[in-house]
């Protein structure tokens, strides 16, 4: 197992140089100026071109490559062109914000999946299995947009019983250690300020957790209905054992390899894909800042943040691998 975590790691590094070939290739063959982005549209010819020229934005295209991989293997990833901070510093303030939402999603979507998955594969054929899929398909159809929207109406707005937008109240004071609400106020031991922070998180997570939780439950069912008709589930069903044993410890452990498959890869969708959610519930993350990032064609904060979410993807893939080891004896990688 350590050789095959080592040769992944190894692997990682030709990964990441593909990875931010990409993302530079993605934002430079994009039309626009950056440098006349800067100035403004009233700034003369001259200004933009010694600009440029400072930028190194008449260099080559390997010239430049070179300066960004060179500046990025010394994690200086340039300054923002829309806010003037460095890039680094901002993706720090603010990846703790996605991350924590990312994660209590991740969290719903799986104690939620899992319980409908193994409800409806235990009652397959009944009532429960018929609204635990009836629930699964809705989840993977509505939209992200559509269903923020209504929770907000309907929760914020016609029933005020969450906040609309933003971490906390404005009158929560909180010092932030980690810059995870969470963990920071149960850190210091901030029971209102914990309280209010995870009354902020319950539209958004519920809002971007939803579709995840649809396709953890769909492939747990599927997965768990082909561990159930195993013969030595049979063997644990005629030993006459419960069925909370055989269902929990038998059946479920062996089937989880898929939907931890599915996991890996919804967690980093989430991250990737909060830009949506963080704009409806004005959520000051990753995702939002992204967003803002584009519509001012702020290129270098684009190749920042689509670099740290590719490269949170592919270690979401190798923990997922090292993981299937853990629940399969019989998956071997020496």
């Amino acid at each position: 197992m350590s050789a095959f975590i080592l040769r992944r790691l190894a692997l990682l590094v030709p990964t990441l140089v593909g990875i931010s070939l990409l993302v530079f290739l993605m934002i430079y063959l994009v039309p626009g100026d950056p440098a006349q982005i800067m100035l403004g549209e009233r700034a003369n010819a001259e200004s933009v071109a010694a600009l440029r020229q400072q930028m190194g934005l008449d260099q080559p295209f390997y010239v430049q490559f070179g300066r960004f991989f060179w500046d990025l293997l010394r994690l200086d990833l340039g300054r923002s062109i829309r806010t003037h901070e460095k890039i680094v510093t901002e993706i720090l303030h603010r990846f703790p914000a996605t991350c924590e939402l990312t994660v209590v999603s991740m969290g719903l979507a799986i104690v939620g999946g899992v319980f409908l998955g193994v409800l409806a594969a235990v009652r397959r054929g009944r009532m429960a299995d018929f609204l635990g899929m009836v629930l699964a398909t809705a989840g993977i159809s509505v939209p992200v947009f559509w269903l923020g929207l209504m929770l907000m109406l309907l929760l914020s707005v016609q029933f005020p019983l969450f906040p609309v937008s933003g971490r906390v109240d404005a009158q929560t004071y909180l010092e932030p250690i980690t810059h995870f609400y969470l963990l920071d106020a149960a850190l210091r031991g901030n029971g209102h300020a914990f309280g209010d922070a995870a009354w902020h998180l319950v539209l958004p997570a519920v809002t971007l957790g939803t579709i995840p939780l649809a396709v953890i439950a769909r492939m747990t069912r599927s997965s768990l209905l082909e561990v159930l008709g195993e013969d030595y589930v049979r063997t644990a069903w005629a030993k006459g054992l419960s069925e909370r044993l055989v269902v929990l410890r038998h059946a479920l452990k062996n089937s989880f390899v898929p939907t931890l498959t599915v996991i890996a890869l919804q967690f980093g969708y989430l991250l990737g894909g909060a830009i949506i959610t963080e704009t409806i519930f004005a959520w000051p993350g990753l995702g939002r800042w992204l967003f803002l990032a584009v519509l001012a064609r702020d290129f270098r904060a684009v190749q920042g943040g689509v670099l740290l979410l590719s490269t949170v993807f592919v270690l979401m893939n190798l923990l997922a691998d090292v993981l299937y080891a853990w629940l399969d004896p019989r998956i071997r990688y020496d």
